[in-house]
Order: structure tokens, then C-alpha cells, then sequence
């Protein structure tokens, strides 16, 4: 959990500082827009090498190289002086980040009994989502003081540091002695189903997990102004509504793992993801005030608790040998979707307004996971 925060301290970072750097640097709306591209493309380029290499050469090296590595460039970053030089810490930042997702949940199960693998999960995804929470308070705090630069270079010591130090302890545990290797398979022994019938199951999920990603991802990075457009909330009450989102991680996400170990991870995912489509219908329709908090409190709840039972659920359906090389196949073509479906948003609220593009967003999130649930439901009668 806190390797899981320290990945993420300074990955999220460039977003909520974006007005200081555009001020500092003199940016156009383009160029700043490139500066975040360039992270994500990097980003997510990079799952698919680290995925590849943390079957290889070790996932202690990979998931090291995605904490102390994102440090280094956070120095980078916080050294630039010019554009070109930001643009090209962020990508260098991007493909160190690239190193952690692939081999952390595969290491998580190695440790882990196979009854509390999404707990597990769930307690993993509260640090990454907690960074997404304190980041822009603390790199704000920082950056009043010291500048932006200063809250990048700050931050970067610390991180590098636990990196080293989870180094260390992941070398101990693994002088101790490998875990014997978990056989789950999407909640059903190894010899319940036939091996078509398992693959089949996976791509599934994966499939809904992507989906659901790229969808809620365009939705959230539109709260702001939808908050700001169409209820004319001030601009730093719109940017705080996002932490209403992110703060369910703290009992969604090991909720959500718990839930799935006790009724099933399949069942928490499809009742998680039925949610979220109602939830993004009513958006632009409920007055703002209380029933917004509210609302933007059950979204990130049922995206959050969604979490742990789709890592579960896909670590434990792969043998050991290729399960980072498949999360880094998996994360790369999360990322992708994500940018694509976020843009995808930008162009229809240009188009017809925010009613109708939400409306959509809802409907496929419907749509979506109904189909992934009967197929899901065919793999288990089978």
C-alpha cells in the first residue's frame, strides 16, 4: 500500500500543478495539453516492455525501477528550466512509472493466502488512490513556498529513499525462500473448468475492467466543468469535488476486496460496474448541492470497490511465469482506452452538451457490463 502511494506521489502531480507550470513557463492551452500526453503515451508504452522484463529479470528490479525511477525524473522535472526539457522528464517519468503495475500484483499474490487475495488488492489500491487524494494538497501546500519546481524536487528524495528501502525488504523475503504457488482460477478450482473456459473468463473481465476504465475516466476528467458550466460552482470547489471521488478509497477499495473474498469477486464486479451506470446518467440531471456530494460519494465507491476483485481475479487466473507480461499487455491497453475515451467525451460535450454525452457514457456503461455479466455467466454454468 505504501509502495502503491509512493509509485503514484509524483506521477500525480502534473495535473493539479499544470496552472503554476503554464504561469512559470509561459505555456499555450496546446502545449500544456502536450505536457500531460506526454506522460500518459510514455506511461503507457512503457507497460508493455516492463511487463516483459519483470517475467525475466526479477519483479523486485521492476517494481524498484517504478519507484526509485519515477524519483529520478521527479528531479528531472524539478530541474527544468525550459519546455523541452519538462516534456522530457515527464516521458522519462512515464517509463520508469511503467515498471511497477506489471509486477506489483503478481508479488502481492506470492504472499497472500488465496482466500484473501482481494483484500489484499483492495489495501494495495487505498495507496494509489490516497495519492491521487493528497498529492494536490500537499504539492499546492509545497508549491507556495517553494514553487512548483520545489514541490517535484521535494518529494523526490522521499520516494526515492522507500524504494530503496522496499529493495531491501522484498531481497529478505525473497533469501527466505519462494511461496508455494496459489492455483485460483476465477473463484473455481483449477479443475472445474477447461482451460478455453478460464481464457474465456479472462479476456471477459478484462474487457468490462477496460472499458469501465475508459468510460469513468472521460466522466471524471469532465466533473470539473461540467460542476462549473452547467451549476456554476467556483472553479476550486469543482477541482475539490474530485477528492469526494477519491476519498471512498479509503473503505470502497478494501471493502470492495473483502466483499469479493466472502460473496465471490465476479458478483462485486458486476454489481459494482451496474452502479456506476445510473450513477453517471443522474449527473447533469440532479440540482446541485447535497444530492451531488452524495452522488459523486456513491460513484467512487462502486468505481473503487470494482477495483481489487478484477486484480484478483486476473492474477489469479495466470500462471506465474506470464502474469506480469499479460498486466503489462493489460495496463497498456487500459491507458490507451482511457486517453481515447477521454477525448472521445471532449468531442461529443463539444458537440451536443454535456446531458446527452453523459447519457451516453451511462448507457454504455450499462450495455457493457450486462454483456460481459451473461457471458460471465454462460463461463460459470459451463
Amino acid at each position: 500500500m505504501v509502495a502503491h502511494f509512493a509509485h503514484h506521489l509524483l506521477t500525480a502531480l502534473p495535473v493539479p500543478l499544470l496552472p503554476m507550470i503554464r504561469g512559470g513557463l509561459g505555456l499555450t492551452y496546446t502545449q500544456s495539453g502536450l505536457l500531460i500526453a506526454a506522460f500518459s503515451l510514455s506511461y503507457g508504452l512503457s507497460q508493455l516492455p516492463a511487463g516483459w522484463l519483470a517475467d525475466r529479470v526479477g519483479r523486485r528490479i521492476l517494481i524498484t525501477l517504478g519507484i526509485c525511477g519515477v524519483a529520478l525524473a521527479g528531479l528531472a522535472v524539478g530541474l527544468s528550466q525550459t519546455y523541452v526539457m519538462l516534456t522530457g522528464g515527464l516521458v522519462l517519468m512515464g517509463l520508469f512509472a511503467g515498471g511497477y503495475h506489471p509486477a506489483a500484483p503478481p508479488l502481492i499474490m506470492d504472499a497472500v493466502e488465496p482466500g484473501r487475495l482481494a483484500r489484499a488488492m483492495g489495501l494495495h489500491d487505498v495507496g494509489g488512490s490516497a495519492s491521487y487524494f493528497l498529492a494536490p494538497l500537499l504539492g499546492v501546500g509545497i508549491a507556495s513556498a517553494w514553487s512548483w519546481r520545489g514541490t517535484f524536487l521535494s518529494l523526490a528524495a522521499p520516494t526515492f529513499i522507500f524504494g530503496v528501502i522496499l529493495y531491501v525488504l522484498l531481497g529478505r523475503r525473497a533469501s527466505e525462500g519462494p511461496a508455494p504457488p496459489h492455483a485460483v482460477h476465477l473463484d473455481q478450482p483449477a479443475s472445474a473448468t477447461s482451460t478455453s473456459t478460464r481464457k474465456s473468463a479472462l479476456v471477459t473481465v478484462m474487457v468490462l475492467s477496460i472499458g469501465v476504465m475508459a468510460a469513468t475516466t472521460a466522466v471524471i476528467a469532465f466533473i470539473p466543468l461540467l460542476l462549473v458550466d452547467r451549476f456554476g460552482a467556483g472553479e476550486r470547489l469543482a477541482a475539490a469535488a474530485l477528492s469526494l471521488i477519491y476519498g471512498t478509497a479509503f473503505f470502497a477499495a478494501p471493502g470492495g476486496g473483502y466483499l469479493a473474498d466472502r460473496w465471490g469477486k465476479k458478483r462485486v464486479l458486476l454489481v459494482a460496474c451496474l452502479a456506476l451506470g445510473p450513477l453517471v446518467l443522474l449527473m447533469p440531471r440532479l440540482p446541485f448541492g447535497p444530492a451531488t456530494v452524495v452522488l459523486l460519494l456513491l460513484f467512487g465507491t462502486a468505481l473503487l470497490a470494482s477495483g481489487p476483485p478484477v486484480t484478483a481475479l486476473i492474477v489469479s487466473g495466470i500462471g506465474n511465469t506470464h502474469r506480469s507480461t499479460v498486466f503489462g499487455f493489460y495496463f497498456f491497453l487500459d491507458a490507451t482506452a482511457e486517453g481515447l475515451g477521454t477525448s472521445l467525451m471532449g468531442r461529443l460535450i463539444d458537440a451536443r452538451g454535456f446531458t446527452p454525452s453523459f447519457t451516453l457514457a451511462g448507457i454504455f456503461l450499462l450495455a457493457l457490463t450486462l454483456v460481459c455479466g451473461a457471458v460471465l455467466w454462460r463461463v460459470r454454468k459451463e
